[in-house]
């Protein structure tokens, strides 16, 4: 069984570590937020990279992506790997191999081989919530024993499709034999990480100075980050998930057939 590499911290370091969640990569970006400049994301690289050299670092970040878009195969991996990093790359296993612009199981494979973390995104990438037991099993157990008989690892880790949770999923989680759940709570997590981990969504309009600006020791804009979220997370509710995904796609300008908004709207 192949042992997953873990980045480790300079002693003398914050605790803190703040996960970052990509998605699309793209040359030239999208007006869809869930796109990032693959340009833009190499300077982002290069601002981690810097930071976890400083002295003064007070949050440690870590990249993840949701989804397993082929473009995390082409831009991603070649930046981290020129840099020596890993990242978390949480898969649609119901995606892998069948959906256009989506990597295949010989992409992921070699992903796998090359140190990088990959975790599970679901089958389907259906909200949770909206779950069956039956459906849940096939999400979470399912796309689990896929990923291990297709890549030979054990899968631990698993990020929720949209963000979306309760306790009936999280029981369900720790059934299907998960340690850690990724969630799309933007807040940083104190070593050593625990059962929830919240993640920070880099939107395309993520400018390289605000991304450094919330990494910067002192800094109040993530916490503010987080005070957003929660109050579109009461909105969500107020208004019901149907509701919410039409004002999400058009926020977000969500492109067709993009994998994201619909059921899939975080």
């Amino acid at each position: 069984m192949r042992i997953e590499p873990v980045s480790e911290k300079p002693v003398g370091h914050s605790p803190h570590r703040l996960h970052l969640l990509y998605h699309e990569l793209r040359a030239g970006g999208s007006r869809y937020s869930y796109v990032l400049d693959n340009n833009e994301f190499d300077r982002h690289v290069n601002l981690f990279v810097q930071m976890r050299k400083a002295e003064s670092c007070s949050l440690w970040p870590e990249m993840t992506f949701d989804d397993g878009h082929i473009s995390n195969y082409e831009y991603a991996l070649p930046a981290l790997q020129s840099r020596n990093l890993t990242a978390r790359f949480f898969i649609t296993v119901g995606w892998t191999g069948k959906k256009p612009g989506y990597m295949g199981w010989q992409e992921l494979r070699s992903l796998h081989q090359a140190g990088q973390i990959i975790g599970a995104h679901g089958s389907s990438h259906t909200f949770l919530t909206h779950c069956t037991p039956e459906d849940l099993n096939k999400e979470l157990s399912g796309a689990r024993l896929m990923l291990e008989d297709k890549l030979g690892t054990s899968i631990t880790t698993m990020s929720l499709p949209g963000g979306r949770y309760n306790r009936r999923v999280l029981a369900a989680c720790r059934e299907a034999g998960y340690t850690q759940i990724f969630t799309s709570v933007p807040r940083a997590e104190r070593e050593p990480l625990g059962f929830l981990i919240g993640r920070l969504n880099v939107r395309g309009d993520m400018s390289l100075e605000r991304l450094r600006n919330v990494l910067q020791p002192g800094s109040r804009a993530l916490s503010s980050l987080e005070r957003q979220y929660r109050i579109r997370a009461a909105a969500k509710t107020v208004l019901g998930d149907r509701l919410y995904e039409k004002l999400w796609a058009l926020l977000n300008r969500k492109e067709p057939d993009s994998g994201e908004g619909g059921v899939n709207a975080e």
